[in-house]
């Protein structure tokens, strides 16, 4: 996906933040963690600044396991702030 963002070249990146692919969350029964919210996040504030001046949005939309959910937003919110 994100090489295709890239050849896309956005004005503007939204994102739908949702955390349900947690390895501990019940709904979606995928296996990333932390550390690939972060690595997401990095990636598309790469992109946003590259392409958009740095405009991306993201909005908290899923996420079922509480525990999971609070340090999956802690990792993205922390991936956004990284170069």
């Amino acid at each position: 996906m994100l090489p295709a963002l890239d050849a896309f070249a956005p004005e503007l990146i939204l994102v739908s933040a949702g955390f349900d692919a947690h390895r501990a969350d019940p709904l979606a029964q995928l296996a990333l963690s932390e550390g690939d919210f972060a690595w997401a996040a990095q990636r598309l504030r790469a992109l946003a600044l590259q392409h958009c001046k740095g405009k991306l949005v993201s909005t908290l939309e899923g996420g079922y396991d509480l525990p999971a959910l609070a340090g999956s937003v802690q990792a993205y919110l922390g991936g956004l702030l990284r170069d």
